[in-house]
């Protein structure tokens, strides 16, 4: 596959959709205030040796307090579309029970910022910090969590959906599920297939639940939801290889997409799933897990080589590492491949019922270097023209393709990697919290044709 070589905003379309993405554990802050419960990632974080740099997320970004900037910041470079996610323990501090207002009041305050300056919100309803309340009552492995997650999504569709019209309902289910409830690596730091299977059942259900309530709640409202995932390629061509590219592509990419269009846990081609069947067959909830949604959000980062592997348990597969490969990667290792993302696009374009694609997070991480007060981080800006690429070349050919987010506008909180992973085209100092406009963050504002000096409302804090 051959890529486009060089290309502009203008190929892609006036109707093309240009946004840039942040989470709210990842970047908020103030984990206790105004009557905030904790999340899983909060107590998580809090647990030695579970953060690879023994930092926590109590600051972050301070997202709270500098969100107007941080807006601002998002427009000044070219952006279309500002996608957030809302912390369900800062609406809802016990995950059910009474609202705390000062959280419908922050979130008022930041939607109508991005309204303000015309930034049009993407709303994330669940991105990763669950209550910690609600875990103690067994969290996704409990089937209380899928009314849980109803409550919550009424609350905040009654509270907001008079002016946002685009939900995201889950983030990465594949992503929370498997490090979170199987391999105990994220929070809540569950291991096991007695964790994981239910949990994945209990979040396909609340995916299609939560969608029925948006659909319901909000008048005209655009629903997605998103997916990790990576184009799965066998190591050989032999038959081995190619059976545990299938199990690795039913459970990286299969796993949560299928069930909402109908067609059930692709259990076929990873025979594990059909324990969730038998343990749930009385329940009948086959016909609750499908949801008609306007967009899927496809969130790729790379691609992944397997081999068959007989002493891997339940997956019987292990990933044939990039670097053994001499590919070209990132600093953490991960495969840099606009092929791989044209490839999942095409993959997930071919589903009869996927009417629509945005590519909802993409980005990289880099060991960004400030010298004299500047960031030049050309490996970044030649990540994205690679699988910007890539996106064009898929929608050339048909993938009903119509918008990419990057992912992240500012250097935040990376989860178990703590702060040493750089996302951002705005470098963060954490101790002072100046931000500071890398070079790739100038380059996408170029190409957005957008390039022009910042108002004096977003000097502060900020260089350019």
């Amino acid at each position: 596959m051959i890529l486009p070589a060089s290309f502009s905003r203008n190929d892609f379309g006036d109707d093309f959709s240009w946004g840039v993405v942040i989470s709210a554990f990842q970047n908020e802050g103030a984990c206790d205030a105004d009557g905030k419960g904790a999340s899983i990632w909060d107590t998580f974080s809090g647990r030695k040796g579970k953060i690879k740099d023994g930092t926590h997320a109590q600051q972050a970004c301070h997202f709270y307090v500098n969100y107007r900037d941080d807006i601002l910041l998002a427009k000044a470079l070219g952006f279309s579309v500002f996608r957030f996610s809302i912390s369900w323990p800062r609406i809802l501090p016990k995950g059910t029970g009474p609202v705390n207002q000062a959280g419908i009041d922050f979130y008022h305050k930041v939607i109508d910022t991005c309204l303000e300056v015309g930034l049009e919100p993407y709303v994330t309803l669940y991105h990763w910090d669950l209550p910690q309340a609600l875990e103690n009552k067994g969290g996704w492995c409990h089937r209380g969590i899928v009314f849980a997650f109803e409550h919550y999504v009424t609350v905040v569709t009654r509270a907001f959906g008079d002016k946002v019209k685009n939900w995201i309902i889950l983030n990465e289910p594949f992503g929370f599920t498997s490090l979170g409830y199987m391999l105990g690596v994220h929070a809540p730091g569950k291991f096991g297939l007695s964790y994981f299977l239910p949990a994945v059942h209990h979040v396909a259900l609340a995916q299609a639940e939560g969608g029925r309530v948006v659909r319901d709640e909000v008048k005209n409202a655009n629903v997605g939801t998103t997916f990790s995932c990576s184009h799965i390629i066998p190591n050989t061509q032999s038959e081995a290889d190619i059976k545990a590219a299938r199990r690795a592509d039913a459970l990286f990419n299969r796993l949560f997409i299928e069930p909402s269009l109908g067609m059930r846990y692709p259990a076929d081609d990873f025979p594990l799933l059909h324990r969730i069947e038998r343990r749930y067959a009385m329940w009948r909830d086959w016909d609750k897990l499908p949801f008609e949604f306007d967009f899927i959000g496809v969130q790729n980062y790379f691609p992944l080589v397997v081999r068959h592997n007989p002493f891997m348990p339940y997956v019987n597969v292990s990933e044939v590492k990039p670097r053994s490969r001499n590919v070209p990667v990132t600093a953490l290792g991960w495969e840099i491949s606009g092929v791989g993302m044209y490839n999942i696009l095409k993959q997930f374009g071919a589903y009869e019922g996927v009417k629509n694609i945005i590519v909802s997070e993409s980005g990289a991480a880099f060991n960004d270097n400030m010298e004299n007060g500047v960031v030049n981080d050309a490996q970044r800006i030649r990540y994205f023209r690679e699988y910007l690429a890539g996106v064009l070349q898929a929608k050339r050919e048909g993938v009903p393709v119509n918008g990419y987010f990057a992912w992240t506008l500012t250097d935040n909180f990376e989860w178990a990697e703590g702060y040493r992973a750089r996302f951002g085209l705005v470098h963060v100092d954490h101790v002072t919290q100046q931000r500071t406009i890398k070079a790739s963050g100038k380059w996408f504002s170029d190409f957005l044709g957008f390039r022009h000096v910042l108002k004096s409302e977003t000097q502060a804090g900020i260089n350019a």
